[in-house]
């Protein structure tokens, strides 16, 4: 257990920001999986630009890493092209 007042701090403002870093990887999964389900090219079209907002987000506050978002949109593009 925590023996320094500052050290009781940072664990609370870990928790905190963990549990708040875990909603939003959760919420661009599972946007990624409803954009993957899409079959018209339209509808994808449309729900590509804010799914690679939402990744570029999440990137630039370190909820994940640079190159795995750049992975994400890269596959989210090759998918997108894919469809007819």
């Amino acid at each position: 257990m925590a023996n320094h007042k500052s050290s009781e701090k940072r664990i609370r403002q870990t928790e905190i920001k963990r549990t708040h870093n875990r909603y939003y990887a959760k919420t661009m999964r599972n946007a990624l999986k409803e954009f993957r389900s899409l079959k018209e090219k339209e509808k994808a079209g449309e729900e590509l630009s804010k799914l690679v907002s939402m990744i570029d987000k999440l990137a630039t506050k370190d909820v994940i890493h640079k190159n795995k978002a750049a992975n994400l949109k890269s596959g989210a593009v090759k998918f997108y092209n894919s469809l007819k």
